[in-house]
């Protein structure tokens, strides 16, 4: 078995809480990101790009959502005052996902979404085989017009998701799959052909 298929065979989601430092330095952030670039993408029109949340920012983002949430809300609960305060760095890197997919002469604006679900994925099939954790989530943030303006996603631009990656403290558990005859047909012919 190659090294890549033992990868692919052995990736799972991490839980956030699990995702501790160290995180990737400046090399193996560009590696990781540029792995991620390294998708199908017809027409080359790169329709997605990527936003680090880290450190200080990630706290001054937490407390904006939290005056965010309770603007609309009234005062929080202790527990999901926290909650949001942390929302971007309770693990030590956040890498948003955004896809910019525009209306397009030839390229289906569909395939556009479909390459940032892809650079995705390659993300976090690259933390995994250098040795980190990562969990891919969204959240109310992803959705709202406001959060998405204080994470620095405009409201034309959609959110592919939020990667958080760490090292993992423990190994991750996997979850049961589903099983191949339940999710693989073999095609038939149409009635009538020969």
């Amino acid at each position: 078995m190659s090294d890549i298929t033992r990868a692919l065979e052995t990736r799972r989601s991490v839980t956030i809480p699990a995702l501790q430092l160290p995180a990737p330095d400046a090399e193996q952030l560009a590696t990781m990101l540029t792995i991620a670039a390294r998708v199908p993408d017809h027409g080359k029109l790169a329709p997605w790009r990527f936003i680090l949340y880290r450190g200080a920012v990630a706290v001054s983002i937490g407390k904006a959502l939290v005056a965010l949430a309770e603007s609309r809300e009234g005062p929080l609960s202790e527990v999901r005052r926290d909650a949001e305060e942390r929302r971007f760095s309770r693990s030590p890197l956040v890498v948003g996902v955004v896809s910019t997919a525009r209306p397009h002469v030839k390229i289906p604006e569909w395939e556009q979404v479909l390459s940032a679900g892809a650079a995705t994925m390659n993300l976090i099939h690259a933390a995994h085989s250098m040795g980190f954790g990562a969990n891919w989530v969204t959240e109310w943030v992803a959705y709202d017009d406001e959060a998405k303006r204080i994470l620095g996603i405009s409201a034309d631009e959609k959110t592919v998701g939020f990667i958080h990656v760490g090292t993992p403290i423990e190994p991750p558990q996997d979850r049961p799959r589903p099983s191949l005859a339940d999710i693989v047909t073999d095609a038939v012919a149409p009635a009538g052909s020969d």
